[in-house]
């Protein structure tokens, strides 16, 4: 039986489509309405509050916790003050991406971790020797997320905080409306917008505050659908979609690196011994076999197959996931995983795995797409990610 979310009292009677899904393990949202138009401009021009609750979530405390997580994460966490937070990959020891997601130095010895799969096997093993403790607290803690330019101040109104001064990826304590949470200053739509992790008792309560705070400023309820497209634009990868876990990869071909997924950024170069290690350090010096970009569909090409067929161009308004090749100079040098129309930049959009050296910015390729049962390709250009960063992401 599929497991609900703590806010689910709240979010299963806007459903009106009955869009459901399956996020690892819970029954969620696709989308409130029919299709996520009103959703996705919710999170460029408002503000949209999506449950992403059904993240994997543990809290991990004890003399040796620091020291656990230096050993399996990418980045050097000597370097993570208290209230400070790090996106970052870990890999297994032939530096293969096992899952990427975020850990926060909640202060006191204590950090927690979110990841997208189940992390909780993988810290033990690690943990061989150690003096940490390990706390799964998936089912006990709730999470929204409030995206959007509006999302400062419809939290600021609510919440008995100073979030003038909360930098891009650091955290904070506080309540909201009387409720104890705690606030990151991150997401996954590459927009100006907050995290707020709850006790799962507080869940329902701590959501009738946000949507009466944020009933002035237009605030939207969003499922997957609309943060999908967010996140393509943003140029932020998605496990299972874009990238396989080296865990459950069937075949090595289907394993990535940190390089060979934009992720190379986030890979500590000077840091003590972890998890992949070597192998990140030889690929270092002699260059990531891929790269992982963006495409830019021409719209005069995609318009001119469908024109072929007598057709208009057909274009979903939900993101889509599935691989397609990319060819040069009528080669096959990769293929691209996911893709979306952007109502913002108005643009087809795809990301993809590219060969060396085909992944420099501006190069000419082809994206295959069917038309009316018929494979094209359509004329596209390489872009180096992300498609969309305004300013008030960081600031």
């Amino acid at each position: 039986m599929l497991k609900t979310s703590p806010f689910h009292p709240r979010t299963a009677p806007l459903v009106r489509a009955q869009t459901w899904r399956r996020w690892s393990g819970h029954q969620m949202a696709s989308a409130y309405d029919p299709h996520p138009d009103r959703e996705y401009a919710a999170i460029r021009s408002a503000a949209a509050l999506i449950d992403v609750s059904p993240l994997y979530k543990y809290r991990i405390v004890g003399r040796d916790a620091a020291r656990l997580l230096d050993r399996m994460i990418t980045r050097d966490m000597g370097k993570l003050k208290p209230g400070q937070v790090y996106y970052t990959p870990w890999c297994d020891e032939a530096g293969k991406v096992i899952d990427d997601g975020t850990v926060t130095n909640l202060g006191g010895g204590a950090y927690r971790l979110t990841s997208a799969d189940s992390s909780l096997r993988w810290l033990h093993m690690n943990a061989v020797g150690m003096e940490v403790s390990i706390e799964d607290i998936s089912e006990r803690m709730g999470a929204l997320s409030l995206q959007g330019p509006l999302s400062r101040d419809i939290l600021s109104g609510a919440a008995a905080v100073d979030l003038s001064s909360l930098k891009y990826f650091r955290m904070i304590e506080g309540a909201v409306r009387g409720i104890p949470v705690a606030i990151s200053r991150t997401g996954y739509t590459g927009d100006l917008g907050y995290e707020i992790w709850v006790e799962a008792a507080r869940a329902v309560a701590l959501w009738d505050a946000l949507m009466e705070a944020g009933k002035p400023y237009g605030l939207t309820p969003a499922g997957v659908w609309a943060m999908d497209i967010a996140r393509i634009e943003a140029g932020l990868i998605m496990l299972d979609v874009d990238y396989y876990s080296a865990h459950h990869a069937l075949i090595e071909a289907r394993k990535s690196t940190p390089y060979e997924i934009n992720l190379g950024w986030a890979v500590s170069a000077v840091k003590g011994p972890f998890n992949g290690r070597r192998s990140l350090a030889a690929e270092r010096s002699r260059g990531a076999a891929w790269g992982f970009v963006g495409l830019e569909v021409d719209w005069e090409s995609f318009e001119r197959l469908f024109r072929a067929r007598g057709l208009p161009p057909q274009i979903p308004n939900i993101a889509w996931r599935m691989s397609a090749p990319v060819y040069r100079d009528g080669k096959q040098i990769g293929y691209a995983t996911s893709g979306c129309w952007s109502p913002i930049l108005k643009k087809s959009l795809a990301l993809a795995h590219l060969r060396a050296p085909h992944f420099a910015a501006d190069t000419a390729v082809k994206l295959e797409v069917t038309v009316e049962h018929h494979r094209e390709r359509a004329d596209a250009v390489v872009r180096k990610l992300p498609f969309f960063e305004p300013e008030r992401k960081k600031s």
